[in-house]
């Protein structure tokens, strides 16, 4: 499965977005097949800070930060509660977190986003390469349009329209990715953030993974989990993009940006 992204900044459809349910299902098939899970590669040990989704919290990531811990990682969730507001006090609890993981392990540190959790992720990413060994972002709005999201209007109306990052000049260039291997998964059938919207410019580090899930269902679905789990495996000094020969094919698709 192929496909090109275009500059179209629209929502989701209606019908997308009134379809979340089915996310009740991916879960259901994220335990009914936790043993399978468990035969994933395995990790290295290195450590994964992962960041909820809008208005989320850990709570939202636990079956997946369990798995990776079962997979040999060290898993770490935000503990910040739910994410809602966007402001300097949160970009600098973010960016010591992910300071004090890496002065903990003394290793680089891998992080996965869902949703807006993607575009903290990248951006943190951003303010310190150096301790970021790759990002990988689940149905995340990282185009520089929140036109994309049907969350726009609640976002704003929590946030305002200029965030304080963005009243000082960060977080302007969303759609740039971090000098770090970066990874966006994504799905057509996303009712929250339009596929478009979360689709990466190509670049030698930068790939982008098609999915059949929902936008609530990313954090959980069996096959996201694959996705993540071959990412994360990967050799330190060694990323490639993801590998869609044989059956992968068939599961997985390749979205280019125009």
């Amino acid at each position: 499965m192929t496909a090109t992204a275009t500059q179209s900044a629209k929502p989701p459809h209606l019908f997308w977005t009134l379809a979340e349910g089915r996310a009740v299902v991916e879960l259901g098939a994220f335990y009914a097949f936790r043993g399978a899970l468990s035969m994933l590669p395995r990790g290295d040990g290195h450590s994964v800070l992962v960041l909820p989704g809008f208005l989320a919290s850990d709570r939202s990531t636990k079956p997946m930060r369990n798995l990776l811990t079962s997979l040999g990682y060290d898993a770490h969730g935000w503990d910040m509660g739910r994410n809602i507001r966007i402001d300097n006090a949160r970009e600098t609890q973010m960016n010591d977190l992910l300071h004090g993981i890496h002065e903990q392990s003394g290793r680089k540190v891998s992080i996965i986003g869902w949703s807006l959790g993607g575009v903290f992720a990248r951006e943190i990413a951003k303010n310190a390469p150096d301790k970021v060994r790759q990002v990988i972002s689940l149905g995340s709005p990282i185009s520089n349009d929140r036109g994309h999201t049907n969350a726009r209007k609640l976002f704003d109306r929590l946030n305002g329209p200029e965030p304080e990052p963005l009243q000082q000049g960060r977080f302007r260039n969303l759609d740039e990715a971090p000098p770090v291997p970066t990874t966006s998964i994504l799905t057509k059938t996303d009712g929250i953030v339009a596929w478009r919207g979360s689709v990466q410019k190509p670049g030698p580090q930068t790939d982008n993974i098609e999915v059949i899930a929902s936008h609530c269902g990313l954090g959980v679905n069996p096959m996201v989990m694959y996705a993540i789990a071959d990412r994360l495996a990967l050799p330190e000094d060694d990323w490639k993009p993801f590998e869609r020969s044989g059956w992968r094919s068939a599961v997985f698709g390749s979205i280019k940006h125009d």
